[in-house]
């Protein structure tokens, strides 16, 4: 049973990150109705929203695409920051989404930025906590690993909303601006429920992360 909660995350995690990058290769070439850049789209919301103080920057690497709520920047890979495609434009609308969250002060967003310093430490107290427990038959110590894992549940569970409302947040501005014909919204709708799979994939994962180490931890009993 272990083996098989094992693979089953693992082909989650791997069929939600080849949906996206199957979405994100066929729309990238897509043009969008508006000819707008990624980055111009998202300048543009911004300032609709009066969010002038938000800036946008160009990162390296694909898909690195985020916004950060303690620098008040809208991050947006190369590809996404130049493109005028459906796939940019989308990504972009998405982030903005976030600022936007922030902006109103979305309470999911409030509650996700307070879990983030407990959860980079109960991934370290975790991870050590699971490895001596099981090399050393300590169950009270995996037990302490579960909490840790429990906790990075919490936090995937809190996040996935967050994510979703970003994106009807997205998908609502770029439809109220014209960015996007009739015919383009099923593509946008699209790339944006494959971005918000992998953080459901990940919630799946967490859970089963979780289940397997109370059925290892019922097997020391």
């Amino acid at each position: 049973m272990d083996y098989i909660l094992l693979i089953l995350g693992t082909l989650i995690t791997l069929g939600a990150q080849g949906f996206i990058n199957i979405c994100y290769k066929k729309y990238r070439d897509v043009g969008n109705a508006a000819s707008i850049k990624g980055a111009d789209m998202a300048r543009y919301i911004l300032d609709k929203h009066g969010m002038y103080n938000v800036k946008v920057e160009c990162v390296s690497g694909t898909l690195t695409d985020h916004y950060d709520p303690r620098t008040k920047v809208v991050r947006l890979s190369e590809d996404i920051y130049e493109r005028t495609s459906i796939a940019a434009i989308s990504v972009a609308a998405h982030e903005c989404g976030h600022a936007i969250q922030d902006h109103e002060g979305f309470f999911l967003l409030r509650i996700r930025s307070m879990l983030v310093p407990i959860v980079n430490i109960a991934s370290y107290l975790g991870y050590i906590a699971i490895t001596i427990g099981l090399l050393a038959s300590l169950v009270n110590v995996v037990w302490i690993g579960i909490y840790a894992e429990l906790a990075i549940v919490l936090f995937q569970l809190v996040t996935l909303p967050v994510e979703i409302d970003a994106s009807r947040r997205g998908l609502k501005e770029l439809k109220e601006n014209h960015a996007i014909k009739d015919d383009e919204h099923r593509s946008s709708f699209i790339m944006l429920v494959a971005a918000a799979s992998t953080y459901l994939a990940s919630v799946a994962t967490a859970l089963l992360q979780v289940l397997r180490l109370l059925l290892l931890v019922r097997n020391r009993d």
